[in-house]
């Protein structure tokens, strides 16, 4: 089975982070799985890639961070949220994929064809 590149992928990390907390705040481990799942194992982000980029959309104003206690064990997570100036960036990467992948799909051979 092929695997996706990690340098193509790494283009769409925000993307796909961003998405995941349209609807609700959540944490690096659980987005870690909801990825993981959500890709059914194609994409598996590594700690350090997901990480890097919560620090790189939090000091461009697209996510926020706050800690919130976890009531089972008493431990301190860290969340993350979305902005409006990441709802609007998450906007304009949708569309700019929406073009990405009109342009690429003009190069991608059906079968048959040049293969």
């Amino acid at each position: 089975m092929a695997e996706i590149s990690s340098d193509v992928i790494r283009g769409y990390n925000d993307i796909i982070i961003l998405y995941l907390l349209l609807t609700d705040p959540s944490y690096g481990y659980e987005i870690s799985k909801q990825i993981r799942l959500m890709s059914e194992d194609k994409y598996i982000i590594k700690e350090t890639t997901l990480y890097s980029a919560f620090t790189r959309m939090e000091k461009n104003g697209f996510i926020e961070s706050f800690v919130d206690d976890d009531l089972a064990g008493g431990k301190k997570r860290t969340y993350y949220r979305i902005t409006p100036a990441g709802r609007e960036h998450y906007r304009a990467k949708c569309e700019e994929w929406t073009l990405t992948k009109e342009v690429i799909e003009k190069f991608i051979a059906d079968e048959g064809r040049h293969v």
